[in-house]
């Protein structure tokens, strides 16, 4: 009976090894291992597997740089300004830029003396001769009164020129009352100026150059 018992025992132990061997781990392929769940999603999800290097990203495009011009624009300020406006400036005088005015004098048995006197603003030259003076609508003309001409003479500010007529130089009663003098730079002045004289007798009358002393316009001296 004892016999019998320890063989079944033994066919049980030999049951049980070979029932073990049977269940445990195959370990003829360990170079094959089942993919780790994250190599399997990487596999899904095309993303790298932990732990890989990282790829480097594509380079932004670059900007090309804008080409510098070969020339600078001028500032405007740099542009030629347009000339400043001269007119009145440097011209010949006409009667109309001046500020004429005529005063009764009793020398040399009594003249009128003009004076002139550039206007605000105007520079201007009185030619080397004198006046044109007429006197009345009959258009009686003085003469010159000098053999020579003088010389140029620029007017601005208050700077004067002078000038001298004898309205009658006739020793006879005969003679033409005026109360005004026309006065005109030139022959051809197209803007005469009319000044009041008073009565004055007119005969044969003569006028000298322009002058910038007062007692050079003397007519007669």
């Amino acid at each position: 009976m004892r016999t019998r018992r320890l063989a079944l025992t033994a066919a049980a132990v030999a049951a049980l090894a070979a029932t073990a061997t049977a269940c445990g781990p195959d370990n003829s392929d360990t170079g094959s291992t089942a993919a780790s769940p994250a190599a399997t999603a990487a596999a899904t999800t095309g993303a790298a597997p932990v732990g890989a290097s990282p790829t480097k990203a594509a380079a932004a495009p670059t900007t090309p740089a804008t080409p510098k011009s070969s020339s600078t624009p001028k500032s405007p300020d740099a542009a030629s300004s347009p000339a400043a406006d001269k007119s009145g400036y440097g011209q010949a005088c006409g009667a109309n830029d001046l500020a004429l005015t005529a005063k009764a004098e009793s020398q040399a048995g009594g003249y009128l003396l003009i004076t002139a006197k550039a206007k605000p603003g105007i520079t201007c030259t009185l030619p080397a001769t004198h006046p044109t003076i007429a006197f009345g609508s009959r258009g009686i003309e003085a003469a010159n009164a000098e053999q020579s001409t003088g010389e140029p003479i620029t007017l601005s500010g208050a700077k004067v020129a002078y000038a001298g007529i004898m309205t009658k130089t006739t020793n006879t009663n005969q003679s033409i009352q005026f109360t005004d003098v026309i006065v005109g730079i030139g022959n051809a002045d197209p803007n005469p100026v009319s000044i009041a004289v008073g009565t004055t007798p007119v005969d044969k009358p003569i006028v000298t150059n322009w002058h910038t002393v007062a007692k050079d316009a003397v007519p007669g001296l």
